[in-house]
């Protein structure tokens, strides 16, 4: 239960002097609903201004704030602006031009009536002017000298919400130390309170933006601790197979060194009575499913069940498709649910889970629902990690009666830095080697009005007998002129390709995006048009290019998740990127460096740069923790001290017990990572 303490924060808006259900409804459109919300809701600037008796040349393209008495209104009849020349106390002349509401313009500013106006001052040709000034009556609240600027919405001004967060700091405790002394004496940094009321008053004070970003990254980083701490604790069942399964495998390859690698460390971990918890990180093709096969079935050699989870039906499937062909011949028993297994089918899956005559089943977010129960769950491995959040891994790992193994992967190579902040409760194991035969990709960017030859290319690759995925950024038509929809793109290649072309795409019921997915592996579709559902898992290894339309659209780490269900098969890969007309220095920068490189961790951490942790992969990551107060760089410069910082609070300083632990208690509750505290409890 929240501390009591820090229930004030947490009040709903209407709560505060002022806030109706109009304002509270404008606030909700910034994401504001809470007291809390409001203080951490940091302004981007601020906006100085000079209190002057007139118009000189040295205020030019400053804030300026004037009395003036209004001389002369002249209304446009057209389209044109309201202009009103008034006269400074100086005698200057200036103009106040307004581009829309004229008629309130001559209200605000009477003929004859002095006025104290407040804006930019510009010089126009020999006159100065002003563009659309604030006004007021003198003797009235004139704007401040100093004001600080937040991000708006429609019907609410920087004044409101300045109001708004002061009634807000006005119950904003003062709260007990949670930073270790000697990084708080290093930084010479301010308290909690104090920092936040600063950076509402200076929104340029470094020291205290960085000092909330760190208090919102240690509450991370504890929080991480603690889950890693309670899942140490908590006895699971050791699982050593005897090799019987492993050994009957026929695989066709050997496997690499990093693969071996890997297997032997999970095979360790399996084998220890406190529950596994570790990371697989691999480039696209490195290899990551066989490692996870060997997984389960060292597994089901001791006697457990294995689940493994993925993010689509398509990718499920075809999970379920490899694994039947791998393992039928060897007697392990594999089954499938997601949300489209229904009546007898469903039934007979459920009990096959709950007597053990299912040794592994593949499925969606279905094989974690309430009903579906495991006889003896051993091992979950989740396939694409970066789709699930902490709180799904702990929902599938509470399936077992004792706390099952957990294997986490991703074809999406993870920057250090995200690795620290989103799974700083696993070890990471990392396949750092491709298998051989594995041909290089060639990358090219091509203007989008040569599509033309873009698709004479495609059909000279269709004649030669090749496939080739065409990927659409859009589903629907869109207003945008060079967004190409899914469903047009394929309407327009179908005229030119005839009986070969294919479509697939989220809005797809999953037995039609089955259909032609069948249709396109089995060779009887030459081109596959498709939104990012292809993104992981597909492997066609005859299609040998890939063409991505709109590419300046997506984020580097989904470019290359794209690109890599080509280059499966012996064949000479290609991923042409069609980009827009209007490309910005960031789409230029990501597009130049896909076509330099393969190398997935290298893109992963320029993404990270280029578009902050929480759009790696140009879409929000489904469950993990947002950071409100941190920018990117100072998730990258803070998160190693924070982590070390959490990690002597846990190992050195009794956890959340004591002085500083208690402290550290609030601080979890503040940035709402209070989850560990109910897991402490519960561990």
């Amino acid at each position: 239960m929240r501390p009591e303490l820090l229930n004030p924060l947490f009040a709903e808006t209407e709560t505060l002097k002022g806030v109706g259900p109009q304002v509270a409804k404008q606030l909700s459109k910034l994401g504001i609903t809470r007291a809390i919300d409001l203080l951490f809701h940091l302004p981007t600037g601020a906006i100085e201004r000079v209190r002057a008796p007139g118009a000189s040349p040295v205020l030019l393209g400053r804030q300026v704030i004037l009395d003036v008495t209004v001389r002369e209104i002249r209304q446009s009849r057209g389209r044109g602006p309201t202009r009103i020349h008034a006269v400074d106390g100086e005698g200057n002349m200036l103009t106040l031009a307004f581009f829309n509401n004229g008629g309130w313009a001559a209200k605000q500013l009477p003929l004859g009536e002095t006025r104290t106006i407040s804006g930019k001052l510009e010089a126009y040709g020999d006159e100065w002017q002003m563009v659309h000034p604030e006004v007021t009556e003198p003797g009235k609240t004139e704007p401040a000298l100093k004001e600080t600027v937040y991000p708006l919405t429609e019907g609410l001004t920087s004044r409101r919400v300045r109001e708004l967060v002061s009634a807000a700091l006005e119950r904003a405790p003062v709260l007990p130390e949670w930073i270790e002394p000697s990084v708080l004496a290093r930084e010479a940094w301010r308290d909690w309170r104090t920092s936040l009321a600063t950076i509402h008053a200076e929104p340029a004070d470094g020291a205290a933006r960085k000092r909330l970003a760190y208090d919102e990254i240690f509450a991370n980083q504890l929080a991480l601790g603690l889950l890693r701490q309670v899942s140490r604790r908590r006895r699971g069942v050791p699982l050593r197979g005897d090799g019987r399964l492993t050994e009957a495998l026929n695989l066709p390859y050997a496997l690499t060194g990093a693969q071996r690698r890997v297997v032997q460390e999970i095979r360790d971990d399996l084998g220890q009575e406190a529950p596994m918890l570790r990371l697989l990180q691999g480039d696209v093709g490195s290899g990551k499913t066989l490692v996870a096969l060997l997984a389960m079935l060292e597994a089901v050699e001791a006697g457990a069940q294995a689940a493994m989870l993925a993010p689509t039906e398509i990718l499920a499937r075809q999970h379920h498709a490899t694994l039947l062909k791998q393992l039928d011949s060897l007697g392990v028993r594999v089954a499938i649910l997601t949300g489209r297994e229904k009546g007898r089918a469903r039934d007979s899956t459920l009990m096959g889970l709950a007597d053990g005559s299912i040794d592994i089943l593949v499925g969606t977010h279905a094989i974690f629902q309430e009903r579906v129960a495991y006889r003896r769950l051993g091992l979950v491995v989740i396939d694409e990690q970066h789709r699930f959040g902490v709180s799904e891994r702990l929902l599938l790992t509470a399936k077992g009666a004792s706390t099952p193994h957990l294997l986490a992967m991703t074809a999406t190579p993870i920057p250090r830095t995200l690795t620290l902040t989103q799974y700083g409760e696993m070890d990471v194991s990392r396949i750092d080697e491709m298998p051989p035969g594995r041909t290089p990709i060639e990358t090219r960017v091509i203007a989008e009005e040569r599509i033309g030859d873009v698709i004479d290319g495609l059909a000279r690759h269709v004649a030669a007998g090749g496939q080739a995925y065409w990927v659409c950024p859009l589903v629907a038509e869109s207003e945008t002129s060079d967004a190409a929809a899914a469903e047009e793109r394929a309407a327009a290649l179908a005229l030119r390709f005839p009986g070969q072309v294919g479509l697939v795409h989220g809005r797809m019921k999953g037995p039609e995006k089955d259909a032609v997915m069948a249709e396109f592996s089995a060779g009887r579709l030459a081109i596959l048009v498709a939104t990012t559902v292809i993104e992981v898992g597909v492997d066609v290894p005859n299609a040998a290019l890939m063409i991505i339309e709109g590419a300046e659209r997506f984020g580097l780490a989904q470019l290359h998740q794209l690109r890599g269900r080509v280059g499966r098969g012996s064949a000479k890969s290609t991923c042409l990127l069609l980009r827009g007309a209007t490309l910005s220095e960031t789409g230029r920068a990501r597009l130049a460096l896909m076509r330099e490189s393969n190398d997935g961790f290298r893109i992963a951490e320029e993404d990270l740069r280029l578009r902050g942790p929480g759009e790696i992969l140009g879409v929000r990551q489904s469950g993990e923790a947002q950071f409100r107060l941190a920018s990117p760089e100072q998730v990258q410069e803070l998160a190693p001290m924070a982590t070390q910082d959490a990690r002597l609070l846990l190992d050195r300083d009794g956890g959340l017990h004591g002085e500083r632990g208690e402290a550290a208690r609030l601080c979890l509750y503040l940035f709402e990572r209070d989850q560990a505290v109910d897991l402490l409890r519960s561990g």
